[in-house]
């Protein structure tokens, strides 16, 4: 016999092999982090109100996240852009006779103009707009007060009296075409694009902020958003023709002094104010600058304001969505067709269906992690939020807030009864 007392007053009750499929759903907000330990409420980790055992599968269920991202920002690296002159207006070359005090002074500041720009036409020009989000228009008038600021602060290093004097850039949004207008009311000028002193400074710039940022080869700069190609592209003189004229509603004659010369027309222009010549002349000369003529491009495709389409949330261990990654040229990309990627690389993936600044809210992921077995305890999320490229969107201040569904499998106990009818 054994030694020790089997007997128990507790014994053990058979598992009926029945389970009840239980949800129970935690709501998550920002706000409740360790913000001393986590600054950003793109990465955190989170402890959950009680342990959540027999976990079949995790899922995301709804959600309301801020919009109030930077499109264009030092991170993006897309907030520069560069550009030189190909031929500078010489009213030195054309027989001014005015008698206008005003329009005298203009002309010899235009005279002073071409002295210092025509010593180099080789200097490179760099505009950085404003960090933010832009309409077309608000882009339209930023890049117009840069690229003619641009030129003035370098005019003023030679001569303090020509700051603010240079404003003969003028960018026009046509929102017929959904294409940006460059243009100039005298002076050829030149986009360079694909400028190693633009390259040089983004890469000063975000050297330390983009470590972990995949390449990418769509966004490479301020450029790509406005609609160019990464090549550079030069303003040319609308050219007179009677049949181009005629094959082309984009420009009309003008009457200068009793001179017809060539001028650029969108009809979707809206005058700024009466004293704007026919209809749809965005770009017309200074009348008094005899020989001048206008020059302008439009960019090759559409212009992209809106920025990241979709962010990622990583669960870390519970991560279920593959992903591909974006295009790169390296040895396996140039003797491979094979794509690359990354198996379970984020639990969910989230539209960003508005612009800044407002609030979106939206349900019914359908993503979700299953555990085969069911994992035992849960208790804390480790969280992270990433656009596709790797960078960590920045609420700043602004909350947010989700809610996680656990589907438990209950153990349920096997019951006996015996109903007796008595009567």
């Amino acid at each position: 016999m054994s030694k020790f007392n089997l007997s128990t007053n507790h014994p053990l009750i058979p598992n009926a092999n029945e389970y009840l499929n239980e949800t129970k759903y935690v709501s998550i907000h920002s706000e409740d982090r360790n913000m001393i330990k986590y600054p950003s409420s793109s990465e955190f980790e989170i402890e959950l109100p009680q342990d959540y055992t027999n976990v079949q599968s995790l899922s995301l269920t709804n959600w309301s996240f801020p919009s109030n991202y930077n499109v264009f920002s030092d991170f993006n690296a897309n907030r520069k852009m560069t550009f030189k002159f190909k031929n500078v207006y010489d009213p030195s070359e054309h027989n001014i006779t005015t008698t206008d005090s005003d329009e005298l002074a203009v002309v010899q500041t235009v005279q002073d103009i071409f002295d210092v720009l025509s010593q180099d036409l080789d200097q490179e020009f760099v505009i950085t707009i404003e960090e933010g989000f832009y309409t077309p228009e608000e882009m339209a008038a930023e890049l117009t007060a840069k690229f003619n600021a641009a030129v003035s602060y370098y005019l003023m290093e030679y001569d303090t009296s020509l700051l603010g004097a240079y404003d003969a850039f003028v960018i026009h949004y046509s929102t017929v075409q959904q294409k940006l207008w460059f243009g100039n009311t005298r002076d050829q000028f030149e986009l360079v694009n694909d400028s190693t002193v633009i390259a040089q400074k983004e890469l000063l710039d975000s050297r330390c902020k983009k470590k972990n940022v995949l390449p990418e080869y769509s966004n490479w700069g301020l450029p790509a958003f406005l609609g160019f190609v990464r090549c550079p592209i030069t303003a040319e003189a609308p050219a007179y023709s009677t049949q181009l004229l005629q094959a082309n509603a984009n420009i009309s004659p003008f009457n200068m002094n009793g001179t017809i010369i060539i001028v650029p027309r969108d009809y979707s222009y809206t005058p700024v104010d009466s004293s704007d010549t026919g209809i749809g002349e965005w770009l017309v000369p200074t009348l008094y600058l005899i020989g001048s003529v206008v020059y302008f491009l439009k960019t090759p495709m559409k212009i992209n304001l809106m920025g990241q389409s979709y962010f990622y949330i990583e669960l870390a261990g519970y991560n279920c969505l593959d992903e591909t990654s974006p295009y790169s040229l390296s040895k396996f990309t140039a003797t491979t067709n094979q794509t690359n990627g990354v198996v379970n690389s984020a639990f969910a993936k989230i539209s960003i269906p508005t612009t800044p600044v407002s609030q979106w809210y939206d349900d019914s992921s359908p993503s979700y992690k299953w555990f085969n077995p069911p994992a035992e305890r849960i208790r804390k999320l480790t969280l992270k939020l990433r656009y596709h490229n790797g960078q960590i969107p920045e609420f700043g201040d602004f909350d947010y807030s989700f809610t996680i569904g656990f589907q438990m499998l209950k153990p349920q106990i096997e019951h006996k009864a015996s109903i007796f009818t008595v009567g």
